[in-house]
């Protein structure tokens, strides 16, 4: 079965002959597969910039679908030292340890719109420059015969929102001033709106939405929030996007327990939930009660089994997701986040054993 044959396939809750797979990692976690495959490509991989990343370690380890980002999420991991990105937000770097070496995260510093007097005369970046969909183009040229595509624009509305205004004050502006917050989720969404159109015209196979709506044990905000401010704007953006082609799949990326959120996102016709924590969520549950409505994306544990488990625990868990996930289809196999630089080179082997990827890491 062709890879995109097998995603397409699974997303029609049709039976494939292996869970279509696909994943992200971070830098780090990059070169050691690099250095693995000996793979001496002259790209920086990268799950977030804009440039092109090439693909080699995609197809070594099996995938079917490729992305591409475009939005404001790719202003991370811009560089390792702090900088500030062209919407003005300042980035600052946080180093960490693992077994496997060090990795660095970049975090949030300040937003240019922390104090209420900058919201009326900020613009946003033009999302209509040419230059931002080279390489989402070339993607489709050369790879989509053969592969399934995804437009990636996560940070949507929401969190892009609190990257400009801060996430306490943000948070305090829906109950004291929703005017307010109103204009700055206009300023995310309206350029994300744009980038979705832009993408559905160039002809990718589905647009990746997203947001951290949940934390571990419920979600960040009052449900009541999400249908007042954040419903309407991912209702129509979904309507826009199926306007231009009712082909392409919504996905909807919201880490967490986002039990509360579910109805909600298929009451607007969303396609696809990812990332499916089962550190937070029960997939045996979200299968027998939305599966027949919605299709899932994720599953395998980078908080736990992947870093942490065996190689035989992570084999288990992916085929406990073949069970519960993947039954009767409806599901892509995926870590739930990027793979981390903590994660033993023995277990991503091992769930690529489990999903049936035939592979060439030395373990």
């Amino acid at each position: 079965m062709k890879h995109r044959e097998r995603v397409i396939n699974a997303l029609n809750h049709e039976e494939t002959d292996r869970p279509p797979f696909q994943a992200t990692f971070t830098p780090e976690f990059a070169q050691r597969l690099r250095n693995n495959l000996g793979i001496n490509d002259t790209f920086q991989h990268d799950p977030h910039n804009g440039r092109w990343n090439g693909y080699e370690l995609e197809i070594a380890t099996g995938q079917d679908a490729l992305q591409c980002g475009v939005g404001w999420f790719i202003n991370y991991y811009l560089s390792d030292k702090p900088y500030t990105d062209e919407w003005d937000v300042k980035w600052k770097t946080d180093k960490y340890t693992t077994p496997f070496g060090e990795g660095f995260y970049t975090n949030l510093a300040e937003g240019p719109l922390k104090e209420d007097s900058a919201i009326e005369t900020y613009r946003s970046p033009d999302p209509h420059r040419p230059e931002l969909y080279i390489n989402l183009e070339r993607l489709i040229n050369e790879y989509k015969s053969e592969y399934y595509i995804i437009g990636r624009l996560h940070c949507t509305i929401f969190e892009s929102a609190w990257a400009l205004r801060g996430f306490e004050q943000l948070m305090m502006d829906f109950y004291m001033d929703p005017d307010l917050a109103n204009k700055v989720l206009d300023i995310t969404y309206n350029y994300h709106l744009e980038v979705a159109k832009n993408m559905a015209r160039r002809g990718v196979d589905m647009i990746w939405l997203g947001d951290d709506m949940g934390s571990q044990d419920g979600l960040l905000l009052p449900p009541e929030i999400w249908q007042e401010f954040f419903k309407p704007r991912m209702a129509n953006l979904i309507s826009e996007i199926k306007k231009i082609d009712p082909r392409i799949k919504v996905a909807y990326h919201t880490d967490g327990n986002n039990y509360d959120l579910i109805p909600e996102l298929i009451e607007i016709v969303l396609d696809v939930l990812n990332p499916i924590q089962p550190e937070c969520m029960d997939p045996i549950f979200l299968k027998e009660t939305y599966g027949d409505r919605l299709c899932f994306f994720g599953g395998i544990a980078v908080q736990s089994t992947l870093p942490l488990g065996t190689p035989e625990q992570v084999r288990n868990e992916v085929e406990e997701r073949k069970s519960d996930l993947g039954k009767n289809g409806g599901w892509i196999c995926a870590p739930t986040h990027h793979v981390q630089v903590d994660t033993p080179m023995e277990n991503f082997a091992a769930m690529l054993d489990g999903i049936g990827i035939n592979h060439h890491l030395k373990v």
